[in-house]
């Protein structure tokens, strides 16, 4: 340690260049720590493109009209197509979360030698990230925004009611009649987009992908589970010859209307959905913000999920109990 370190800091001003260097520290500590609970990124895909201080994106949509027929060499009939224009914006927001120390705090760790306490750094850090998955993933009521699991713009069906006792839930369920609301659902897309979109994409709450992860074919006496068997059978599969991607989802054990399970297929694709990250996590430069104290934060700007294109997705309402 340093002559400078050694010594008792007299005021916070001396203290300062001490804090900029270890919150440089901690900074890199805060990047190389992951958190995979919040991993929205494996659900909806994250679009960082623009400028990270912009208001919002504008985007623009065409389409178009017409038709071919027959016609004669010397006919003045010829039809001509039409194109329609139509704009559409997208606010961002900014969110931050900090923690600050104090003289004390600082001179204690330049006499010993020890880096500035982290776990502040850490837990403002893992607020940020807990507030943009929930964003992500259901929306803000303060900024009116919607998400992943519950756009109003979304077709939403309950699944059939073929269970024990006429239920709906999937523990009810035998594997074909699970694997049928799944086709369903995925035969929703394509009848809706008359045959254009297809769902390659499927999100469970946890317990209905529990269950046909661990229940096996045959009434136990086979090797494959209903999971295996759904991702090699399914209406996406066999047209497309690609697997479906099906993963849990925790948010979506209390979506329905109902407040039960919801499940969700859709085109895994930035053309549908997006979330709008222009501003990933930055962390601040620390600054003096009184006579013994200092203080930085970290933020983000975003812009929440936006679903573009609906017809792409569908929810199946009802898979497991509130």
């Amino acid at each position: 340690m340093n002559t400078i370190l050694r010594q008792a800091f007299a005021d916070a001003q001396a203290a300062y260049p001490f804090v900029i260097a270890q919150g440089r520290n901690i900074e890199t500590r805060i990047y190389q720590r992951r958190y995979p609970t919040f991993n929205y990124g494996m659900h909806v895909p994250v679009v960082t493109e623009g400028n990270e201080w912009a208001i919002g994106t504008t985007f623009f949509t065409v389409d178009t009209a017409g038709e071919a027929k027959f016609l004669s060499g010397a006919g003045t009939d010829m039809p001509f197509n039409q194109a329609t224009k139509d704009m559409a914006s997208h606010d961002f927001a900014m969110i931050g979360s900090g923690w600050e120390w104090n003289l004390e705090e600082v001179n204690q760790a330049a006499l010993y030698n020890i880096d500035l306490n982290g776990t502040k750094a850490l837990s403002a850090s893992d607020k940020v990230e807990r507030l943009l998955n929930s964003v992500a993933m259901v929306g803000s009521s303060e900024k009116n925004w919607t998400g992943f699991v519950n756009d109003p713009n979304v077709s939403r069906v309950d699944v059939a009611a073929d269970g024990t006792g006429s239920s709906t839930f999937w523990s009810a369920k035998t594997v074909d009649q699970m694997i049928g609301d799944v086709n369903s659902l995925l035969t929703n897309v394509r009848e809706n987009t008359s045959e254009v979109e297809w769902a390659d994409t499927l999100r469970l709450p946890p317990e209905a992908f529990r269950d046909i992860a661990t229940r096996r074919l045959g009434a136990g006496d086979g090797f494959i589970t209903a999971l295996e068997y759904l991702r090699r059978n399914n209406i996406y599969t066999a047209e497309t010859g690609q697997p479906l991607d099906i993963q849990p989802l925790r948010e979506l054990a209390t979506a329905s209307q109902d407040g039960g399970g919801r499940m969700v297929v859709y085109r895994k694709d930035t053309e549908v959905l997006r979330f709008h990250l222009p501003m990933p996590r930055r962390v601040l430069q620390p600054r003096q913000k009184s006579i013994m104290g200092f203080e930085t934060g970290i933020i983000a700007r975003t812009g929440g999920t936006e679903v573009r294109l609906p017809g792409a997705m569908a929810y199946g309402d009802e898979i497991t109990a509130p």
